[in-house]
């Protein structure tokens, strides 16, 4: 599912409707880290990430029990990333997730601070993990893993499709 996408009409951050019907993603997820959400999910619940701008662990995606970090009007809404398992019937799947609709908790939602959004608005991120000690909120801090982000710059084409559109902003994500 393209990140943003809704069947309702969304309020942009400028205030403006938007249908949300945007082909490139803003977010996607490792393999790897889409193993640990499963497993942080497993004992926690559904999560959520959140991107702030702040140093040392800000500069991390968090990742929360969902509805622990109440997210308002200063974040911006990425997307979701595609937490289901790989496919088991053994044809080759580089790390995609099984076909079919993702069930309720397979899409996890990742927010940014808006302010941050503004420095990153050309880059697709990629949540990633990594050994290492997790920043200290973040539900993966002991299991002796880390998230991080890798980031590119969008391609000229990618970024005319997204245009200078923002994303939705706010305290829901489109469902």
């Amino acid at each position: 599912m393209p990140s943003g996408s809704s069947d309702e009409v969304s309020r942009r951050s400028d205030g403006e409707e938007w249908d949300g019907d945007v082909n490139v993603r803003r977010v996607d997820v490792s393999a790897e880290a889409a193993d640990m959400v499963r497993r942080l999910r497993a004992d926690h619940g559904p999560v959520m990430f959140h991107q702030s701008g702040g140093c040392c662990d800000g500069s991390s995606p968090m990742c929360y029990p969902k509805g622990d970090f109440l997210t308002g009007d200063a974040d911006a809404f990425l997307g979701t990333i595609d937490v289901r398992a790989p496919r088991t019937d053994g044809e080759p799947t580089d790390g995609e997730p099984a076909e079919g609709e993702p069930a309720g908790d397979d899409l996890v939602e990742v927010w940014m601070s808006a302010a941050q959004f503004a420095y990153w608005r050309h880059t697709h991120l990629t949540i990633d993990i990594v050994p290492g000690r997790g920043a200290g909120f973040s539900l993966e801090g002991p299991t002796g893993f880390r998230f991080l982000i890798r980031s590119r710059l969008f391609t000229d084409d990618e970024y005319a499709e997204l245009g200078e559109t923002p994303p939705r902003v706010g305290v829901q994500a489109p469902t």
